[in-house]
């Protein structure tokens, strides 16, 4: 703390000034000792000046035994993802008791580079919590990706001494970390001294081991316990992941009931979560929760929420309830449902509703779609093998299994019998490359849906039926620049344009959920599951970083969580 500052709020700690704010009678939920303390709290300048029943204040506010607990961190998350504004995101989930980020602004550097980080702080830079960030580590994720910028160790330099950039982001190119490729630890050298994230799924125990051992401390990746554990015994702290498009939760937290272990290398996250997700269930509210629902208990689970998160990334004013800590805390009338009545950021109240301003976008980053219009026998797929790799969708997860189908030999597979064409189509530099495949599990009769969000490259992805709705909804999204389009039996049925960087809107959380909505129920209409979300979903097919199969501007990869091959 500054001397200055230290001046200051000393005299309210000491008792010889009054606080700005007291926060009376609470129950204070103590994330050093475990314990639930019957207290006071000071507040002064935005900060803690004290924990005491003892303290006056200008205002004071009983809150008649209800609990206070420290704000909610997300350990990491995408804000792109969410699809709106990064203001309107971060001001939904603070409002939920969310009150720090740690963002990976991976999606929006692969399609523009520094411009696109610029861009996710400075939205964020007046929102009402803190928002940090990681610097994003694989731009493009692997070597056969075809993305929009390049962002090597160089250019991670200007960011390096800004007090917003905590680390490095998630390290998904896993090989290069593994068989130490210079320009990955060339960046990693950059943050040595700081957190890394990880990504690695499914790597074997040397692999994992090495993994560890060149500087990762973190992953988000751990769908089982099993896998979970053996990065804890490594030393790798566990984002445990529940958002809209991963749910994590419930396997690793019952693994961790089961065996009892100490839950110290554990935090949430979301990686993604929509506001109509968090409107709905709540934020990292919501991963509480569930935790505690499953045998965690409360103050363990708020603990793995806070303190836990904090530490990890040298968040030393955040994460607890404590003279010199940020007045950032959620009140809450019952520690088992998490019931969020009241959030405090820099110890002023959040309003629960109201308008939530979304700063203008650069206009170069409305014009991301460098690519001419396709044409359906742009879509054709010769089948002349016996057997033929087909992407089978896991059920609600991002990963795939790799299925080997007999098909009829033909010129142009047609899809039927549940099957569907899926194509991953360059939109960066106009390189006129198209990867085709077949998917199973999703379902779609009568027409296509396409996405610009399309992890991690950002190409325009394209599943549906037939040839032709699948050109003229890659035609609609370069019309729009951008965003999910549903084409039924030859026509445009909805359109949501993304236009910031082909991956956000800037039109409002309601316009987009409207159009969402809309084209989600249609989408159901057409057969796709109810079990399945057809535009995250979607948005994921693409990701060489996750197993198995993936389809690709340059065709079917396959990816086993040690190497990426192509599928010929």
């Amino acid at each position: 703390m500054r001397y200055e500052e230290y001046k200051k709020l000393s005299k309210v700690t000491l008792g010889k000034a009054k606080a700005d704010l007291v926060f009376k009678n609470c129950r204070l939920v103590d994330v050093f000792t475990g314990e639930i303390v019957k207290s006071s709290i000071a507040v002064k300048d935005g900060l803690i000046a004290g924990v005491s029943k003892s303290y006056k204040g200008k205002k004071e506010i009983d809150l008649k035994g209800k609990y206070v607990a420290p704000g909610f961190i997300d350990a990491h998350l995408h804000l792109e993802s969410c699809m709106v504004s990064p203001n309107e995101t971060v001001t939904t989930a603070a409002r939920q008791g969310t009150t720090t980020f740690i963002v990976d602004p991976h999606e929006a550097a692969n399609v523009s580079g520094a411009d696109g980080i610029d861009y996710i702080l400075d939205q964020t830079a007046k929102s009402p919590a803190n928002v940090f960030v990681m610097m994003p580590s694989c731009v493009p994720a692997t070597d056969i990706d075809d993305n929009g910028c390049l962002f090597a160790a160089n250019d991670m330099y200007p960011y390096v001494g800004n007090p917003r950039i905590l680390g490095l982001g998630e390290c998904m190119d896993d090989p290069a970390v593994v068989n130490g490729d210079p320009r990955m630890f060339a960046k990693m050298a950059l943050f040595a001294h700081r957190t890394i994230d990880g990504h690695a799924p499914y790597l074997p125990n040397k692999e994992l081991s090495a993994y560890k051992m060149a500087g990762v401390d973190t992953d988000h990746e751990a769908t089982t316990f099993e896998y979970a554990l053996e990065e804890v015994r490594r030393g790798i702290h566990i984002h445990i992941r529940e958002g809209s498009a991963a749910h994590n939760l419930d396997a690793i937290v019952k693994g961790i009931v089961k065996s009892g272990i100490d839950t110290e290398h554990f935090s949430f996250c979301t990686d993604d979560k929509h506001i109509e997700d968090i409107l709905r269930e709540g934020h990292i509210s919501y991963n509480v929760r569930r935790a505690i629902e499953l045998g965690i208990p409360p103050v363990t689970a708020i603990k793995m929420a806070t303190i836990n998160t904090a530490k990890l990334y040298g968040l030393k004013h955040l994460g607890a309830i404590s003279p010199g800590y940020q007045a950032d805390f959620v009140i809450m009338d019952d520690l088992k449902t998490v019931r969020v009545t009241d959030v405090y950021f820099k110890g002023q109240r959040l309003p629960r509703q109201g308008r939530i301003p979304v700063r203008k976008c650069p206009a170069h980053l409305k014009r991301t779609m460098h690519l001419e219009k396709v044409k359906p026998s742009d879509f054709a797929l010769p089948l002349r093998k016996a057997k033929t790799h087909v992407i089978s969708l896991d059920k609600k997860q991002i990963t795939t299994t790799d299925l080997l189908v007999s098909f009829p030999e033909t010129a142009n597979y047609i899809p039927s019998d549940g099957y569907s064409k899926v194509a991953a189509v360059e939109r960066h530099k106009n390189s006129g490359k198209i990867g085709v495949a077949i998917a199973k599990g999703y379902g779609i009769k009568g027409g296509a849906i396409a996405s610009s969000v399309s992890h991690d490259s950002h190409n325009i992805i394209v599943i549906g039926d037939n040839d032709a709705d699948m050109a003229l909804a890659v035609n609609e999204l370069i019309r729009v620049q951008g965003g999910f389009t549903l084409v039924a039996h030859g026509r445009v049925f909805d359109t949501l344009p993304l236009p910031v960087m082909g991956l956000m809107s800037d039109a409002g959380f309601e316009s987009v959920n409207r159009h969402l909505q809309k084209m989600k129920a249609k989408a159901h209409d057409m057969g796709i599951s109810e079990d399945v979300d057809p535009f995250v979903t979607l948005s994921f097919m693409a990701l060489t970083v996750i197993p198995t199969l993936r389809v690709t501007p340059r065709g079917l990869f396959s990816f086993d969580g040690k190497h990426l091959r192509k599928i010929d």
